[in-house]
């Protein structure tokens, strides 16, 4: 093993982090030879500043950037660990007396998430694989629209009990998919309400299957799949795997079976393999992730790879970390570590008992209120929870103390309507044989409703999908005028010598008379269709354009948007999924009970009971200073009348044993709104005289 020169980029690394980072034996600048290696980050440990130090590493040692393939789970991760290595190897290069080589970022070909990088191998190998590389990418949304449509047509829409609705159709396929379980097993395991449906389902997946292929699109979980089947091919995988010295992987424990077998068979012997990520934080099963990928890893190669544990902790104080710890410590299969803090603090975390919903709201804003008043941020208060609708009382509560918050979730960027709407005349213009969104796109155009729409496609099919064929199409006289516009507009956005640049702002001018009279807010939605304008100069062609668009949406629309805050600081609420990644200075954590740690619906199965133990984790290793886990007495039951006091009793949860308990200051808060009202003022009167008398 070798390590890497000293120089102040990698000095900066603690022990750990640096073996990681040099792992391997430089081969006098003309590459690095590593073995398959695990970095086993625990929370806050600067995972991500570790695999930039070691993509840089290879790169210094002589590995071309274009033979590193990086890949994340998120755009802006593959984006962030890039421009952190571009900046290592400069600053590595100019102590060394040497320009800085400013193309590490432009040769990092192949950094980007699973899906974008299967993308581009697909279009590269489609011949090989029966693909057109033409082909288009459907959204989430797309991809249910046409599971409903063939649905409908094979007439399960109308069986006499209830058959799942196209999300569930969709979500049965995609675990199946990515967990690479037969669909019996499948619905058994984790869909048991459709069991009796297996055999219509199959029928249904078919013909989605096939009909894809027939419109020439490929959904999300395709780009993984047909990687994979390539993968399956001894020439086509070797051929694809001999462009590549490395392979790094980040946030392993959250990748899927099928994700975990694609990284296995680009490098079957595991020579240059890192894969970096925490088992601790495997907290998404629901979307098919394997935890066995990560606590397996080592054990599928021979000899065994290395791991290399990074356990310093930069973000937590050490009492925090000791609770996290002693959470974990009684947890069954996992790779055991122990978080060692920088920091430390005289405070305890807090695990504090209240009566009800409404306690526990007023005790978190009267603390937030309290930080406040000295001195400190509302956005260095997260208040963080197993479900959405936890949160409820509490946005009241903040509502009422006029506390301003942003909860994470809602609508995304490409589900609101009108940029559906856009997007579907690109996608159709790019691939004519995508129904899905010609059917949309017919449907906007003034006096032709789902049954001309349907007419049109067919005619479309009928000549060969040549979309000057659209104008011989005889249109319902109301429509005529309009039909004929949209044919001249069309037959110019599809034909392929029509230049890329300007074709957003043309559809916008055709689609404005549109939006004003299917939509109201028409203005507000506007600049939505003024940022998708911008965004499209970014991208070099209509298909670069609309996959990444695709595969990494923007988060924010107008069909979301409310009145903004006037007060620039507020209060952070997200599910515990989504603030993984997060960090902040306090932390509430809400209904820290049994049937929420662990969920009631998880209770049933050992795997998912260590599941909700790594969801706790994560959620108090989001801390950097106070870290509070509220505790209810009582609980409200649902489906009583609107002034009903109906209630429940709370069982402390399972994960709250004595020795985790110990590791915090147990307190208690009751409410004490109400009873100020209850003074009665200066009337005196003898109560117990009277009561006397009544016998």
């Amino acid at each position: 093993m070798i390590k890497a020169k000293t120089t102040t980029a990698f000095d900066a690394l603690n022990p750990a982090q640096r073996r990681a980072a040099t792992f391997g034996v430089a081969l006098d600048g003309k590459g690095v030879n590593a073995g398959p290696m695990l970095i086993l980050a625990g929370a806050g440990t600067g995972k991500t500043n570790t695999l930039a130090h070691r993509a840089a590493h290879l790169v210094l040692n002589g590995v071309d950037p274009a033979r590193i393939m990086m890949l994340t789970f998120t755009r802006r991760a593959a984006q962030e660990m890039t421009r952190r290595a571009q900046k290592i190897v400069a600053e590595t290069l100019a102590e060394r007396g040497k320009m800085g080589d400013r193309s590490v970022v432009s040769r990092l070909l192949w950094s980007g998430t699973f899906h974008s990088v299967g993308n581009r191998i697909l279009r590269l190998y489609a011949k090989h694989l029966g693909l057109n590389p033409n082909f288009t990418v459907l959204d989430r949304g797309d991809a249910a629209d046409l599971m409903d449509v063939i649905r409908h047509e094979l007439g399960f829409s109308s069986k006499e009990k209830r058959f799942p609705r196209r999300d569930a159709c969709l979500a049965i396929y995609s675990y199946r998919v990515n967990t690479r379980l037969p669909l019996k097993q499948t619905l058994e395991e984790q869909f048991q309400w459709c069991r009796e449906w297996e055999a219509d389902l199959t029928r249904l997946y078919r013909e989605y299957v096939g009909r894809k292929q027939k419109n020439n699109v490929l959904d999300f979980d395709d780009l993984l799949l047909y990687w994979h089947v390539m993968m399956q091919t001894p020439a086509l995988a070797q051929s694809l795997s001999k462009n590549f010295d490395h392979v790094l992987v980040d946030e392993y424990q959250d990748t899927s079976t099928l994700q975990g077998e694609v990284v296995h068979a680009l490098k079957p012997d595991g020579n240059g393999v890192t894969v970096v990520g925490d088992d601790a934080q495997a907290i998404y099963s629901f979307r098919a992730a394997a935890v066995e990928n990560i606590l397996g890893f080592t054990e599928r190669y021979s000899p065994k790879a290395d791991m290399v544990v990074l356990a310093q902790n930069y973000r937590s104080t050490q009492q925090i970390l000791d609770c996290a710890n002693a959470l974990m410590a009684e947890g069954t299969r996992q790779h055991r570590k122990t978080l060692m803090g920088a920091r430390q603090s005289v405070q305890k975390p807090f695990y504090v008992a209240l009566d009800d919903a409404i306690a526990q709201a007023e005790y978190i804003v009267t603390k937030i209120l309290a930080t406040r008043e000295i001195g400190g941020s509302l956005r260095r208060h997260a208040i963080l929870f197993r479900s959405s609708h936890h949160s409820d009382v509490l946005e009241v509560e903040l509502t009422r103390r006029n506390i301003p918050y942003v909860k994470y979730g809602g609508l995304k960027f490409l589900e609101a309507a009108h940029i559906k709407d856009m997007l579907s005349v690109l996608r159709w213009a790019d691939n004519p044989r995508n129904s899905v969104a010609g059917f949309r796109v017919l449907k906007l155009i003034a006096g032709i409703g789902p049954g001309h729409a349907k007419q049109a496609l067919d005619h479309l099919e009928a000549q060969g999908y040549n979309v000057k064929s659209l104008g011989l199409y005889d249109a319902p006289q109301p429509a005529k005028m309009d039909w004929r516009r949209f044919c001249a507009f069309f037959e110019k956005l599809a034909d392929p010598a029509t230049p890329w640049p300007g074709q957003v702002g043309t559809v916008r001018e055709w689609y404005k008379p549109q939006l004003e009279r299917i939509y109201d807010a028409a203005f507000s939605r506007t600049g939505d269709l003024e940022q998708l304008e911008h965004l499209s100069a970014q991208h070099s062609s209509r298909e670069r354009f609309l996959t990444e668009l695709t595969l990494d949406p923007p988060s924010v629309s107008s069909d979301q948007t409310g009145m903004a805050s006037k007060d620039e600081d507020y209060v952070i609420l997200s599910t515990i999924h989504s603030a993984k990644g997060q960090e902040w200075d306090n932390v509430y954590v809400l209904n820290v009970a049994d049937g929420n740690f662990p969920s009631e619906f998880s209770t049933g199965k050992p795997d998912m009971i260590e599941e909700e133990r790594r969801l706790l984790y994560v959620a108090m290793t989001r801390a950097r200073n106070e870290l509070h886990l509220c505790a209810p007495l009582k609980y409200q039951v649902t489906q009583q009348a609107k002034d009903g006091d109906g209630h429940i009793y709370g069982a402390k949860s399972r994960f709250m044993t004595d020795k985790v308990l110990s590791f915090f200051d147990q307190t208690t808060f009751r409410s004490l709104r109400g009873i100020e009202s209850l003074r009665g003022g200066d009337t005196v009167i003898d109560a117990t005289a009277q009561l006397k008398e009544m016998w």
